[in-house]
């Protein structure tokens, strides 16, 4: 087994982590360009983790400006086996009031400003993301959320749009009608990056408010969401101090084969692929292209 590195996503209003020791900001390169921001390298309670905030200290990178492949290749650079995404998001069901937590399992992409693939002309490759979200890593977070008596709901659809803009009112309807859950901006296409990188990933969506459905809550807004944001911001540092407390040190096999998601996935014959592209391709399909 591969020494576990647990990676964290940060978003709106998740810029930091308390606990941490022997910490260390370091810039990694990336040949897809430049990530959002450095990585930070340290320790909790041993276990090895890499903290990336996917719009920069600040905030200063909007959705559809954040460079997925460049986060998630600087990651899996930095070592990291198992990914969780703590996200910012609004509530589709009236249940998921502002403050509940959903580990979702299953997302609805809608943007389509972004680069998607890592893969391309010169190297063909279909990943699987069927299932999206890794098994025993979502097992761990709720485990986690749990000891910390934080509301979550384990399950759910995310439903990804564009933005920067919010929804519509009749947008908000229509994903309400095909059964989501909760609603951002962000975790397309870094899920499916993920899994072509062969890293084990996971989303914790923090509600902060209703969309703009519910007729008696006000339609979102920046002012609104910044408020419940501080409250989140505390749970989820203590869900992540927990996680890493109880993660295993030893990055076990992934039962849908998360981290062996390129073993079936390049159809490129070896001759026909493009050097430059291989060259690029280094550290998310190594393990494959070296074998």
């Amino acid at each position: 087994m591969a020494a576990s590195v647990l990676g964290i996503v940060g978003g709106s209003g998740f810029y930091n982590l308390p606990g941490l020791s022997h910490a260390r900001w370091e810039r990694v390169e990336s040949p897809f360009g430049k990530p959002s921001d450095e990585i930070l390298f340290a320790e909790m309670d041993g276990l090895p983790v890499r903290f990336l905030p996917r719009h920069g200290r600040g905030h200063k990178v909007p959705p559809s400006a954040i460079n997925y492949r460049a986060n998630i290749d600087a990651l899996k650079r930095a070592g990291v086996t198992d990914l969780v995404s703590v996200s910012a998001c609004g509530s589709l069901k009236e249940e998921y009031a502002p403050g509940h937590f959903v580990l979702v399992d299953q997302f609805i992409d809608r943007t389509f400003a972004r680069e998607k693939s890592f893969f391309g002309p010169g190297l063909v490759a279909h990943v699987s993301v069927a299932d999206p979200v890794s098994p025993l890593l979502v097992d761990a977070v709720h485990a986690a959320a749990t000891a910390e008596g934080i509301a979550h709901t384990r399950g759910g659809t995310y439903l990804v749009m564009e933005g920067p803009q919010f929804s519509t009112r009749a947008e908000s309807h229509l994903y309400r009608s095909w059964g989501c859950d909760v609603i951002g901006m962000t975790n397309m296409p870094e899920a499916k990056l993920a899994r072509e990188a062969e890293i084990c990933y996971a989303t914790v969506a923090m509600v902060t408010d209703y969309d703009c459905w519910h007729d008696d809550h006000a339609a979102v807004d920046v002012a609104s969401i910044i408020a419940v944001m501080h409250a989140n911001t505390e749970k989820a540092q203590r869900l992540v101090a927990r996680l890493a407390r109880d993660f295993p040190r030893e990055h076990p096999a992934c039962p849908i084969g998360s981290d062996r998601a390129l073993d079936v996935a390049l159809i490129t014959s070896p001759e026909a692929r493009d050097a430059a592209l291989l060259a690029r391709l280094d550290a998310v399909a190594g393990r494959v292209l070296k074998g």
